[in-house]
């Protein structure tokens, strides 16, 4: 689907994509509450979508998508006037950015990234070696998506606007442009749980626990007040 309320944007953005095989236009819209609608009538993998709308911007759209749909909802490349929205576009997990006016060579490459992102949702087991889609999470690093598998993940740090995610790949660090919230949602919560505003938590890594203070490889992660009961609970059921 292309979304954006300049027709003229939609009709150039249109002569691109019809010439990018890997791309099946199913809808243009120039109303985001429109296209809302519409969302519920089709199977839209990926949205081309404007951010400065009248009804509703792109920012807000895409939250809303997700507040609905989840994991479901169709993943967003923004094409905007303006690079200001660079760090909230990620923010809300967009796929890409294109900045206006939108060249071919940029919309095809960010339509090769789509095809990336898809390729490896559908990947699956062939042997005891491979990994089911639940095994794994896909994070935005600079201009990639990077793979990182669960069993890996020690403990994901909140840092400005970015999250760091500390594994067990001789101290990797992967930095990465998410929120602490958005991460969260998407780690199966028999496995992680959130101890501080600014921590979650592998629980199969945990070392030992020292009154309320969380022990993993080397670091020392304090369980605050906020956390304290549901991670008690959590503690409890193996006493």
């Amino acid at each position: 689907m292309i979304l954006d309320d300049d027709p003229i944007v939609i009709s150039y953005l249109k002569e691109y994509i019809l010439q990018i095989p890997l791309l099946n236009l199913l809808a243009t819209q120039q109303s985001p509450i429109e296209a809302l609608a519409l969302l519920e009538t089709l199977d839209i993998q990926l949205i081309f979508m404007d951010i400065g709308m009248p009804e509703l911007n792109g920012i807000d759209m895409a939250r809303l998508l997700h507040a609905n749909k989840g994991d479901a909802a169709p993943r967003i490349v923004f094409i905007t006037g303006f690079d200001r929205f660079a760090v909230e576009s990620y923010q809300v997990n967009a796929l890409d950015y294109l900045v206006k006016p939108v060249t071919f060579e940029g919309l095809l490459a960010a339509a090769h990234k789509a095809r990336r992102y898809f390729e490896s949702l559908s990947h699956q087991p062939v042997s005891s070696g491979t990994y089911r889609l639940n095994d794994f999470i896909l994070l935005k690093v600079e201009h990639d998506i990077v793979r990182v598998y669960l069993k890996d993940i020690l403990y994901i740090e909140s840092y400005k606007d970015y999250v760091m995610v500390y594994t067990t790949m001789d101290g990797k660090v992967i930095k990465a442009l998410t929120t602490l919230k958005s991460i969260g949602e998407k780690l199966p919560p028999n496995s992680f749980m959130r101890v501080h505003r600014s921590f979650i938590v592998s629980l199969d890594k945990i070392e030992t626990i020292h009154h309320h203070t969380i022990h993993i490889n080397k670091a020392m992660i304090p369980v605050t007040e906020q956390y304290r009961a549901e991670f008690k609970d959590f503690i409890a059921q193996w006493l």
